[in-house]
């Protein structure tokens, strides 16, 4: 979601990757269905594993969760956004996925003023 929603607000003015600790066989279809409702596309994405290289080579590294563990990578930055989860308070189905997209679509907001986007 990250990813799909920095690329939708901040186009080509950053580099965006994605990938994860565990991926998984799929896409997360309420977070397609959610991203999509704000018009963010995750065309061409896929679940990936992280690539050592490109971990070296980016500026910053955003951990979405509690769950994923990664070591620091030399200077790399990485910061961990632990997002809402309305789960906790009963909310479900695609009223949850629109709130944990509002809460992550603020915190890249946030990162994109500090890095100094447009």
């Amino acid at each position: 979601m990250a990813a799909a929603l920095m690329r939708h607000r901040y186009g080509t003015s950053v580099d965006v990757h994605s990938a994860g600790t565990r991926p998984g066989g799929s896409l997360n279809a309420a977070s397609v269905d959610a991203l999509a409702e704000v018009g963010a596309s995750v065309d061409g994405e896929h679940p990936k594993a992280i690539d050592p290289a490109l971990l070296e080579s980016v500026d910053r590294v955003v951990i979405l969760g509690e769950e994923a563990s990664l070591q620091q990578v030399g200077r790399t930055r990485v910061e961990r956004w632990i997002t809402d989860e309305p789960s906790t308070r009963g909310i479900e189905g695609a009223e949850r996925m629109r709130l944990i997209r509002d809460d992550i679509d603020s915190r890249v907001d946030a990162l994109a003023k500090e890095l100094g986007l447009p």
